[in-house]
């Protein structure tokens, strides 16, 4: 046998197997890709923008009743780092961090300890900070991460049953909005897990599963290039057959 027909033969026998390897998963890149493309890529982000209600201007003046800081460090009896007054709910809070764990809330007002945020609280929060329409459902607490939230936990996941099926997530320490999960992140996010291989936590853009992958990707192509040059005939290529005059 030839050299010209052993690497044809072998091309084409490597060919076949590892495209009934691979061809589904080559053909999920593909869709996947496309999927991925007609979705606006911001939205695999953070979605920083999408639904937030404009919230008043946080402003105390000489008349609000202010509990004082040192009281409430006093009383927790633990060394603060720093205090931040802020609002949260349109409501005056302080925000203090021990260096243990998370930072504590404390209503400015009454000096009263709020972390972590119950249910009640963590849905009103929703309800002052989404701006669409929304009917939500009962804040779920969360103590393991799911697809779509790989934080920090436990927190609050509040589905807020609006036209674009949103989900946020509330950190029961800060009552802050740690995350945004409109329907179509979920469908984005999905065909992202599709394309890069990563069923477990869609992060591992380098796991082995897709770098062998594309390996046996690379070779298919690569024999298939070969298969295609020794079929086709030299007048493909613009050569033509010299032929001898006899005389």
């Amino acid at each position: 046998m030839s050299v010209k027909k052993g690497l044809n033969k072998w091309s084409t026998f490597i060919h076949k197997w590892l495209g009934l390897a691979i061809g589904i998963q080559m053909l999920l890149w593909v869709l996947s890709g496309v999927v991925m493309t007609l979705v606006n890529i911001e939205l695999h982000d953070e979605w920083p923008e999408y639904g937030i209600a404009e919230q008043p201007p946080f402003e105390i003046t000489g008349t609000d009743p202010i509990f004082p800081i040192q009281t409430i460090i006093q009383t927790a009896g633990k060394s603060a780092q720093n205090a931040t007054l802020k609002a949260l709910g349109g409501k005056p809070v302080y925000q203090v961090n021990f260096g243990e764990g998370g930072p504590d809330l404390y209503d400015a007002t009454t000096g009263e300890l709020l972390t972590p945020i119950g249910a009640d609280m963590a849905l009103e929060l929703a309800l002052l900070d989404f701006k669409p329409e929304a009917n939500p459902a009962a804040p779920v607490w969360l103590t393991e991460t799911n697809n779509e939230y790989r934080r920090g936990v436990p927190v609050w996941m509040i589905d807020m049953l609006d036209e674009e099926g949103t989900h946020l997530y509330i950190s029961p320490q800060t009552g802050q909005i740690v995350a945004r999960r409109p329907a179509v992140w979920r469908l984005f996010n999905f065909f992202w897990m599709l394309h890069i291989m990563d069923y477990e936590n869609r992060t591992n853009i380098s796991n082995p599963l897709i770098i062998w992958t594309a390996i046996f990707a690379l070779v298919f192509s690569i024999t298939g290039f070969v298969m295609l040059f020794f079929r086709f005939k030299r007048r493909d290529f613009g050569i033509r057959a010299k032929t001898k005059k006899y005389t």
